[in-house]
């Protein structure tokens, strides 16, 4: 039964992310959906990861080792999604195909120290404070074009882009103004992305707001939630 919803959770999600590009004239492939497993057991993420998705993401660095090492398969590429600690940041370094919650040059100072003892180049993106919320992290929206510089000097890691979250208890209207606004940061970027570091992903969109996401730009969407409805 837990197979059966999950799949059925998952087709429906996904027809949700096609239908959602089409009408915004988008090519569906271009979204990826990153199942949020934080709130669910390993038996369920299994049961998720046998039902087609590939790409699925943690917020706590001991979630991420010990879920990483239970389903142990190449295949899985674990994407970290949660506030990083810096001396938690080796151990996330070690697992994640992605890091989407570089908040400050500090931080992405030590992402590139550990992953260049790691001898590895980290993806990452650049968390935006697109809400202006004081209890979200991240770089300020009008700051970042003056600050991206020498993040692009740090060996070790690889921006793709940037990542965002709307803020609480918005309305359509407000919450796709600052995804918006999150998309308009990224295209003025482009003057400074190169091969190496392409700055052309967005991480927005959860599962309360990822078709408005999707309606401005988001190339990935992080849902959670509504993949586990009806599971107990």
């Amino acid at each position: 039964m837990e197979m059966r919803r999950i799949a059925e959770n998952l087709a429906r999600i996904r027809a949700r992310i096609e239908e959602a590009a089409i009408r915004a004239g988008r090519q569906p492939s271009v979204v990826t959906l990153v199942g949020v497993t934080k709130s669910v057991d390993i038996a369920t993420i299994e049961a998720l990861y046998q039902c087609g998705c590939l790409d699925l993401g943690e917020n706590r660095p001991q979630s991420l080792c010990e879920k990483s090492a239970a389903l142990d398969s190449a295949s899985i590429r674990w994407h970290f999604i949660g506030s990083l600690q810096r001396n938690k940041a080796s151990r996330t370094i070690a697992i994640a195909s992605l890091i989407h919650s570089i908040d400050s040059l500090r931080l992405a100072e030590t992402v590139s120290r550990l992953a260049s003892e790691q001898g590895k180049t980290q993806p990452i993106l650049l968390e935006v404070n697109i809400s202006g919320e004081s209890a979200k992290q991240g770089f300020e929206p009008g700051k970042l074009s003056g600050q991206i510089a020498p993040l692009l000097e740090l060996p070790g890691i690889r921006i793709q882009g940037l990542m965002g979250m709307a803020g609480l208890n918005c309305g359509e209207t407000e919450t796709r103004l600052q995804f918006a606004m999150l998309r308009k940061l990224r295209d003025n970027l482009s003057d400074v992305a190169t091969e190496f570091h392409s700055l052309h992903e967005l991480s927005m969109g959860m599962s309360g707001d990822f078709e408005w996401a999707i309606a401005e730009g988001a190339t990935i969407v992080r849902i959670g939630s509504v993949l586990f409805e009806g599971i107990e």
